[in-house]
């Protein structure tokens, strides 16, 4: 696989999400991610994007302007 961008090679790595959300922060560390050894450009199987909404939409409610939380397949 050759990335979008730059056409680099791709290599699975694990990796961190941060989102910011009206204003608050979401991190999922270790997440599974396809990582451009050229450019640096991360990007996610559609599997696990899904896997990243599904947790976001958990962490949405707790109290905290900052969650942090591990990816879990």
């Amino acid at each position: 696989m050759n990335c979008f961008t730059c056409r680099g090679d791709i290599e699975d790595r694990l990796t961190t999400f941060t989102m910011d959300i009206d204003g608050r922060v979401y991190v999922i560390k270790n997440v599974p991610s396809h990582v451009c050894t050229q450019c640096g450009a991360v990007s996610y199987s559609d599997a696990v994007m899904e896997r990243i909404e599904q947790m976001i939409e958990k962490m949405k409610n707790g109290i905290t302007e900052f969650s942090v939380a591990t990816y879990a397949a």
